[in-house]
C-alpha cells in the first residue's frame, strides 16, 4: 500500500517546495511591514490627502502582492496534488483560504470605503482585521518550511 497513488497526484519538480516557501515568506514579511508600519500610519495622513493616498496605495500594493499571491496559490495547489502525505499542504491551503477570505470580505471592502473618504474608525478596523492575514501568513511560512523539510 505504500506505493498507492491517487489518480490526481502529480510529480512535482524539486523547485516547487522551495519556491512556495520563498514566496510565502516574502508575503509574510510584507504583511508584517504593512501591519506594524504601513496601516497604522494611514491615520497620520489626514483627511485632506487621505483619499488620494489610499487610491495610490491600492494601485501600488496590488502590483507588488498580486503576482506573489498568484505564485503562492499555484504552488500551494501543486503541493496538495503531489504524492505523499497531504496533511501539511492541506493545512497550508486552509490557511491560504482564510487569508484570501479575510482579504476579499474584510480588507478589500474597507479599502474601498477608505478610497472614498477618510474615517479613523475604518482605519482602526483595517489594522485590527489585518491581524488575520498577518498571523495567517506567519503560520503559512512555518507550514511551508515544514513541507520543504519533509519533501
Amino acid at each position: 500500500m505504500a506505493n498507492h497513488r491517487y489518480p490526481n497526484e502529480v510529480d512535482l519538480p524539486a523547485w516547487v517546495a522551495p519556491l512556495h516557501l520563498s514566496v510565502t515568506a516574502a508575503l509574510a514579511g510584507l504583511i508584517w511591514v504593512v501591519q506594524v508600519v504601513h496601516y497604522p500610519l494611514f491615520a497620520a495622513v489626514g483627511p485632506d490627502e487621505f483619499t488620494r493616498y489610499e487610491q495610490r496605495h491600492r494601485a501600488r500594493i496590488t502590483i507588488l502582492v498580486g503576482p506573489l499571491m498568484a505564485v503562492e496559490g499555484l504552488a500551494a495547489l501543486a503541493l496538495v496534488l503531489a504524492p505523499g502525505d497531504r496533511t501539511l499542504p492541506m493545512l497550508g491551503l486552509g490557511l491560504l483560504g482564510a487569508i484570501h477570505a479575510s482579504t476579499v470580505f474584510l480588507q478589500v471592502p474597507l479599502h474601498e470605503q477608505l478610497s472614498r473618504h477618510y474615517d479613523g474608525r475604518l482605519i482602526a478596523r483595517l489594522v485590527r482585521t489585518n491581524w488575520i492575514r498577518t498571523i495567517g501568513w506567519t503560520a503559512r511560512t512555518v507550514v511551508a518550511a515544514a513541507v520543504l523539510a519533509t519533501s
